[in-house]
């Protein structure tokens, strides 16, 4: 990925986060949500849907470890944004560490090193993430891509009652993570309603009352 142009992209997903945050919660800057925790739990979802365990047969999802990874963008994003930094110096800071990854021998370690860095600077490893997205062959406008999506899923999902506790995540036998996916892949991301047309394919899927 190229640091010049990748500042803008990053922009755009810094302001997209502080819209999403906002929908949650007027004044989420002050609320000092601890989305260091977020990072490490997400980090420990995407270890299961890569496997680990020796004890039995497991293949890498590796669709699901990339939403997963994405969940993390999110909340990196959201540790990020500290209410002094403009958006386009953050992206700068960001677009930079990203060409700088951090790995290690196999990318549960590097995944490691991410969950870690978390834990003990209560914040986002942005060459950590780069690491990880460098071990499952993710580049930079696979992000972006997923990252759109997920966003749009995430304000989808608000306004059908994620916060009220009547949303259904499960439709017709698969997340609605899973659906995204195949939503995305019939997609292309240079349409200018991008962002409209995935959330209009979330609602033609869910579930009707």
């Amino acid at each position: 990925m190229n640091q010049n142009t990748i500042i803008t992209p990053l922009e755009t997903m810094l302001k997209m986060q502080d819209a999403m945050n906002s929908k949650v919660h007027p004044k989420w800057f002050e609320q000092n949500f601890a989305w260091f925790r977020a990072i490490w739990l997400e980090c420990g979802e995407m270890l299961d849907h890569y496997g680990w365990k020796w004890w039995k047969h497991q293949e890498p999802d590796l669709e699901q470890v990339k939403m997963e990874l994405v969940d993390i963008f999110h909340f990196g994003l959201s540790c990020r944004i500290n209410g002094q930094d403009s958006f386009t110096v953050l992206a700068e800071q960001l677009a930079l560490q990203l060409q700088q990854p951090k790995v290690a021998d196999n990318f549960p370690e590097t995944l490691e090193i991410l969950a870690a860095s978390a834990l003990t600077t209560r914040g986002f490893d942005a060459e950590a993430f780069a690491g990880c997205m460098l071990k499952i062959e993710m580049d930079f406008a696979e992000l972006y891509r997923s990252y759109v999506g997920k966003n749009t899923l995430n304000f989808f999902r608000q306004d059908y009652g994620y916060k009220e506790g009547h949303y259904q995540k499960i439709w017709n036998g698969k997340e609605d993570n899973e659906h995204l996916v195949e939503i995305l892949a019939e997609l292309d991301i240079n349409d200018s309603d991008f962002q409209q047309k995935v959330y209009q394919g979330l609602v033609q899927r869910y579930p009707k009352k």
